[in-house]
């Protein structure tokens, strides 16, 4: 039986049920708009819409990898409980693998129906939050990590001048410290480099002005207050940024020293290109 687009979506619209859903009602019903409606409620698919304003506090962050690539996918949901349900966790795998296998880096329609189904068996407002897909380019390795019960997710791209390094436990080791050390700390850069200007002025001119108002520093020369605000700035930059950071096993020695020591005894040159660090809610 031909089923009109139009009647499929105005049966979505009244009962918030899954587009498959409803085609497949209203071709049981033959057509018959509230038969299938009846359907629906009977099948336990109708209110998804009803929860879709309620809070998605909760969630899980999904990864699929393939040495060439690693796609994650964040989907919220009302409860912790319903973060823990086995089929929350199948959909939220198979929807990672699906962005994998297809490439996908952003939702989509196909990801969004697959959401409203599972919301329709568990009864509960889920959204998909984000999809991010990392790609490895030449002479770079992926590394994926994820804390917990899915609430940190992280991604690491390294990169050698050596592709063979990553052959190395040492090396590969190293990069999976760092995926926990992100996960630990949560760098808000990679490096100084990639901290807006307009940003760095800001905080240096907070500094000026804490400088300014500390009795302390009253008639100290310039070059001494000079020193001071650099010091200030240099100890932001080490919190914030990844390769300035203590290293999470030896906090001593900074992530870049770390780095270039395991780059050193594998003979090669060793970088952290970029990294993606999610966590659920934010």
């Amino acid at each position: 039986m031909d089923i009109k687009a139009s009647d499929i979506k105005s049966l979505r619209d009244k009962t918030g049920a899954g587009m498959m859903d409803c085609k497949k009602a209203l071709v049981e019903a033959q057509g018959d708009v509230k038969q299938a409606e009846k359907l629906i409620k009977e099948w336990g698919l109708a209110g998804v819409e009803k929860r879709a304003g309620r809070a998605t506090n909760e969630g899980r962050i999904f990864l699929a990898e393939s040495p060439e690539a690693i796609a994650l996918v964040e989907i919220d949901c009302e409860t912790d409980f319903v973060a823990r349900n086995e089929d929350f966790i199948a959909s939220g795998n198979k929807m990672a693998a699906l962005c994998l296998a297809k490439g996908y880096d952003k939702p989509n329609n196909e990801l969004e129906e697959q959401v409203r189904e599972l919301a329709s068996v568990i009864k509960e407002n889920i959204t998909l939050k984000r999809v991010t897909l990392v790609k490895a380019a030449a002479n770079q390795y992926l590394h994926s990590y994820v804390h917990g019960e899915g609430k940190i997710g992280v991604i690491v791209t390294a990169q050698s001048d050596k592709a063979d390094a990553f052959a190395s436990s040492d090396v590969t080791g190293f990069i999976h410290d760092v995926a926990l050390h992100i996960a630990a700390f949560h760098p808000m850069f990679l490096d100084q480099s990639r901290v807006d200007a307009a940003w760095v002025k800001e905080q240096e001119e907070i500094f000026q002005k804490q400088v300014e108002g500390d009795e302390k520093m009253k008639g100290k020369p310039e070059n001494v207050i000079q020193g001071v605000l650099k010091g200030k700035l240099q100890k932001l930059m080490s919190e914030i940024c990844l390769l300035d950071q203590g290293f999470v096993k030896d906090e001593k020695q900074k992530v870049s020293a770390v780095m270039a020591a395991v780059g050193k005894s594998a003979g090669a040159t060793l970088s952290i290109s970029d990294y993606v660090y999610a966590r659920v809610g934010e």
